[in-house]
């Protein structure tokens, strides 16, 4: 899941080599942080959250099929 939001985000941003993704599991339960730079914070959230729901939305279809629960905290 990690490569998903990785390839998600490395495709809106102005500096994809300042994007960086960690992974950690908690049970049921995988919280990923996403780390891009300081300029690009507004494209990756977009107006009003719109880009970041729908790449939480894309990752917990994803993992719907593993049982598994998803967070994305953008940094």
């Amino acid at each position: 899941m990690k490569d998903l939001i990785e390839f998600m985000a490395k495709a809106l941003v102005e500096n994809p080599d300042e994007v960086h993704v960690t992974e950690r599991t908690y049970r049921e339960r995988v919280v990923l942080r996403l780390q891009v730079a300081p300029e690009d914070a507004g494209r990756v959230i977009g107006k009003n959250g719109r880009v970041a729901n729908a790449m939480r939305s894309v990752l917990k279809v994803a993992l719907k099929r593993q049982s598994r629960d998803a967070i994305l905290k953008i940094m």
